[in-house]
């Protein structure tokens, strides 16, 4: 059993989480994740590791509640403990030899673009952030980003903080005035990645992406984290898991990856609603 540490809300659908791991916290780095589940009944669920604290032995984790598992997550509290916590899994980001890096986060996609910001920032790289958020509402992690950000850009869809717009528009006009990168980095919604993903084209940047599809087991037996890559002028077919989550943002075939993320939309949905269902019933005996 892991021990939850500490949690708290960081807007209404956004949850973080300190989770005691010693043997996690180890020898997690930036980019890899773990796979938990609530209870011994419960479904596997990856989780991109947020950041960790090696002398305390922690592990934090920020998650979206959007499905069954998540709900089930949130209605624990400090003190509690949860059943499995299984990592690191996946490989880590490449962080070394980059000295100007955009990292790009939409939504809570920023938790998992932080760490790698952190690690980046602590190696010396000018690093320029970009993060956005369909409204203030939904904002989160402003001020840490700006801790390990020589630039910091929030972005909101509505306008109701910062600047309007999506993550797109800064940094296609800072590559229009001859700003250059390394390497952009970016974390969040697939349609968001893919857009990302053209802006730096344009430029030929070179891109990362994270990607974080269906996935079950996290060893690549299961195939369900599977990706098709463009490469070469082949499709070539990956694993998140084990090849990943990072992969070369010009090879992966985003259309492919957001059709199969909503095959199991409206079951996730279901299965989410019941979860509602059973927590006000125990609420209410």
């Amino acid at each position: 059993m892991y021990l939850i540490v500490d949690k708290k809300s960081l807007n209404p659908t956004v949850t973080y989480m300190e989770i005691e791991a010693p043997f996690v916290a180890r020898k997690a780095e930036p980019g890899q994740f773990i796979i938990l589940r609530v209870d011994a009944d419960g479904e596997r669920i990856p989780l991109t590791i947020a950041g960790y604290d090696r002398e305390k032995g922690t592990v934090q984790i920020i998650f979206q509640i959007v499905g069954a598992t998540t709900e089930k997550l949130n209605h624990l509290q400090a003190g509690d403990s949860i059943q499995d916590f299984v990592g690191p899994l996946g490989v880590a980001t490449e962080t070394e030899g980059l000295k100007k890096v955009c990292v790009v986060g939409g939504g809570v996609g920023c938790a998992i673009a932080l760490p790698v910001a952190r690690k980046l920032h602590e190696l010396g790289v000018e690093v320029t952030s970009i993060i956005g958020f369909r409204s203030k509402d939904l904002l989160i992690l402003e001020d840490e980003f700006a801790a390990c950000s020589d630039e910091l850009i929030v972005m909101t869809d509505d306008g109701s903080y910062a600047r309007q717009g999506n993550v797109t528009v800064p940094l296609k006009e800072m590559l229009e005035a001859g700003r250059t990168f390394d390497k952009i980095i970016t974390i969040g919604p697939l349609i968001m990645m893919k857009f990302v993903v053209l802006t730096a084209k344009e430029f030929q940047v070179p891109c990362t992406v994270s990607m974080n599809p269906i996935m079950i087991d996290g060893t690549g037996m299961c195939g369900g984290c599977r990706l098709t890559l463009n490469q070469d002028g082949k499709r070539v077919t990956k694993f998140a898991c084990v090849d990943g989550p990072d992969f070369d943002g010009y090879e992966v075939d985003f259309d492919e990856a957001m059709s199969r993320g909503a095959m199991y939309r409206d079951f996730e949905r279901h299965a989410y609603e019941e979860a509602c269902n059973l927590f006000a019933k125990e609420v209410k005996a």
